[in-house]
């Protein structure tokens, strides 16, 4: 995971600038705070290191407040005004849909690092989060297999949440379970709204509850859950989203027993997943949590930084096709791209929440898999657990 830089004869000091999108206040300040303290850590390391080429990587941070309009202006003042070429940035699918067309329009490039529902493809973004095939499949055995055939469903109204629905719902039926009930409210949803959802659960009694809620609301309904008395162990919240760190804001004691479903864990004993906690401890508290948020935004950095010191310009066409043939030891995962969809293969996990607010990981698959954004090589009946 050590950068070694490459240091020309005309070595100087001008720093290579980028841009960093991420909402460091809004609906989604926690997770993308998260995303930011993993950019700001690799840059620093890599710094510390030496830069690329001998020349520091510069950070242009922009805060747009969970807005999609204020990341649509954004992203232009990064592109057009500080005259950045690289973008890392964007947590929600609404808020990467949002910065899309300008990214393209004036030939950025931007490292997206949240899972997310795929379908999608640019030459203009790489993506280093999870794709439905390596998170979403197998839960969906998990939660059959471990807690039941009945299952609600509630997420966030947008479009992640409707599509990681969509396919998880196909992917419960093919394997002869019942989706008991599909909800959707407001990303600023209410407590009225969000009890009378805890009633409904109630009401229903499903074996598990499968939540692609997100933000503040999330966090809501899972203390409302608490309250409510349910037996977690028994009837749990599974999630892609809800991580180590939220939870630690939520309370730990209100969550053990919820499953998340990831390709990252603050638990993971590998040896760079051990320097990477640490370092992240001591830059921002010793209570602090690596997540899935802060791993991948870490990650991507480093990847850049590697193809920067081989081409030696921020031009997006030269990074993003240097990037693609990249191979990183990372914390938790050796992550390198799936060239044909600018995908990242990665290692799919369970974990089960402790009462210290970290995962027991229940499940991993023996090595990384190869993402299938357009879910056009994995069959919905074949079984994952045993992978």
């Amino acid at each position: 995971m050590e950068l070694h830089p490459v240091v020309t004869q005309h070595q100087n000091n001008h720093p290579w600038r980028v841009g960093v999108l991420f909402s460091r206040s809004g609906v989604t300040e926690i997770t993308e705070t998260e995303h930011l303290r993993g950019t700001l850590l690799a840059i620093e390391e890599i710094n510390a290191a030496g830069g690329v080429e001998g020349r520091p990587i510069e950070a242009v941070i922009y805060d747009p407040q969970a807005d999609s309009a204020t990341y649509r202006r954004m992203a232009r003042d990064l592109l057009a005004e500080e005259e950045v070429n690289v973008i890392f940035g964007c947590s929600m699918s609404a808020s990467r849909k949002a910065v899309l067309p300008i990214i393209e329009r004036h030939n950025g490039l931007l490292f997206y690092p949240s899972m997310y529902e795929g379908f999608e493809y640019s030459e203009n973004v790489l993506y280093t989060g999870a794709t439905l095939n390596q998170n979403t499949f197998a839960l969906a055995d998990y939660l059959l297999q471990t807690h039941g055939k009945k299952i609600y469903f509630v997420g966030s109204d947008y479009i992640y949440p409707r599509e990681s629905n969509r396919v998880m719902r196909d992917l419960i039926e093919a394997k002869g379970g019942e989706v008991v009930s599909e909800t959707y409210l407001p990303l600023d949803a209410d407590s009225r709204s969000l009890s009378d959802l805890v009633e409904d659960i109630r009401r229903v009694e499903p074996d598990a509850v499968f939540s692609t809620m997100i933000g503040r609301a999330a966090r809501n309904f899972y203390t409302l859950y608490d309250a409510a008395g349910f037996d977690r162990h028994r009837q749990p919240i599974a999630s892609l989203t809800m991580a180590e760190t939220e939870i630690g804001v939520i309370g730990a004691d209100k969550c053990d027993g919820h499953i998340l479903a990831a390709t990252y864990f603050h638990t993971l004993q590998d040896e760079p997943n051990k320097r990477f906690v640490s370092a992240f401890r001591q830059h921002f508290g010793p209570d602090a949590t690596t997540s899935i948020w802060s791993q991948p935004a870490y990650i991507q950095v480093l990847l850049f930084a590697q193809a920067l010191a081989r081409t030696g310009t921020t031009d997006p066409a030269k990074i993003s096709k240097a990037v693609l043939s990249e191979k990183l030891v990372g914390p938790g995962d050796t992550v390198s791209f799936d060239g044909e969809t600018r995908h990242v293969f990665l290692t799919p996990r369970l974990g089960v929440a402790r009462k210290d607010g970290l995962f027991d990981i229940e499940w991993q698959a023996s090595s990384p898999v190869r993402p299938d954004p357009y879910l056009v090589m994995t069959r919905f009946e074949e079984t994952w657990m045993s992978a």
